[in-house]
């Protein structure tokens, strides 16, 4: 994961990294520790988001971690005093939950990246930024694959809000020079992700479901396209974003241009982990509702800006997850 990432950049530096208990945030984290920067996490473990203290375990004396809210406007203008670096990856992530409740989705993700710019703005205008959104911003394609210049036609209010979030970090950027640069993340997957329910992390859900010897329901005709991207992969596009100057200002996509289809990623995952088995399956209505169609990323542009792309094959970056959750399945079943 070291590739083309110039860990320089982060010797010595002070870090927060919101939602830090998480998935992507906790692969973050140990990643910047072992570049040797000083960490601090700050996450509420708000119940069913993927929060685990397990996820740090490698790092966890090495580690200052603060169990808080964003939405706390006086801890966040504390907690970011004299941080070199703020990663912002906090949020309400469940577009399923959004559908009877939007109000976490307004008030985690919109009010929450509100009130950490405000902290940056008025107690460290001199941070950098890194949010942290999702491919979700889009809604449904109108070309493929999709570039950061395409339309954005949020299907439901968790992808609205993040769009809004995001909306909210540029004008920092622009208005009030808090340096950030804001990153569309694909279908995200590998260790350390929530495993207890499949309402987000479709590809890690489909991995207990293959560990678990059960049968993986391929909604509609299997032929929908996506991008799954490697945590490392995911987590190398950050920290080239958060130290490379040109990326601030901008708007990127993270994700693979090589889309797989569903019934592809079923029988590759069954094949790596040898065990489990897949079946079509009508989409819910609360699914079909949301469902965007096809989907993947056009990276052209962190290519070009960043010199970032994947490098994880769909088959290695599944080996790598199967193999994770089986050695420490006790700690996410």
């Amino acid at each position: 994961m070291n590739k083309n990432v110039n860990f320089d950049t982060f010797k010595g530096a002070r870090v927060l990294i919101t939602g830090g208990m998480g998935f992507v945030g906790s692969n973050l984290a140990i990643a910047l520790v072992e570049a040797g920067a000083t960490v601090m996490i700050v996450d509420a473990m708000l119940p069913g988001y993927g929060a685990n203290l397990f996820n740090i375990d490698p790092i966890r004396d090495r580690v200052l971690v603060n169990y808080s809210d964003v939405r706390d406007i006086h801890v966040m203008n504390y907690l970011v005093r004299d941080q070199d670096f703020v990663f912002h990856l906090a949020g309400q992530v469940d577009h399923i939950l959004s559908l009877t409740d939007p109000f976490p989705d307004i008030d985690i993700n919109i009010k929450g990246t509100a009130v950490m710019m405000e902290a940056c703005k008025h107690h460290n205008p001199s941070a950098r930024v890194v949010y942290t959104g999702t491919r979700g911003q889009y809604g449904p394609a109108t070309s493929l694959p999709v570039s950061e210049t395409a339309p954005t036609h949020p299907k439901g209010i968790y992808e609205i809000s993040r769009l809004a979030a995001e909306k909210i970090v540029q004008v920092y950027n622009d208005i009030h020079g808090i340096r950030s640069t804001m990153l569309r993340l694909t279908n995200i997957y590998g260790p350390r992700a929530q495993m207890h329910h499949s309402r987000y992390g479709v590809v890690n859900w489909f991995v207990r479901l293959a560990i678990d010897g059960e049968s993986i329901k391929v909604f509609g005709d299997g032929q929908i396209l996506r991008d799954p991207l490697y945590i490392d992969d995911c987590v190398k596009a950050i920290l080239m974003c958060a130290g490379t100057e040109a990326a601030y200002g901008e708007v990127f996509n993270v994700g693979v241009d090589m889309p797989t289809n569903f019934v592809q990623l079923a029988e590759t995952l069954i094949e790596v982990a040898g065990t489990g088995s897949w079946e079509f399956a009508p989409f819910s209505a609360e699914r079909r509702a949301q469902e965007p169609g096809d989907f993947y990323s056009d990276t052209s542009k962190i290519r070009r800006l960043i010199g970032w792309e994947a490098t994880t094959s769909l088959r290695n970056g599944l080996r790598c997850t199967v193999d994770y959750y089986r050695k420490y399945k006790a700690h996410y079943w």
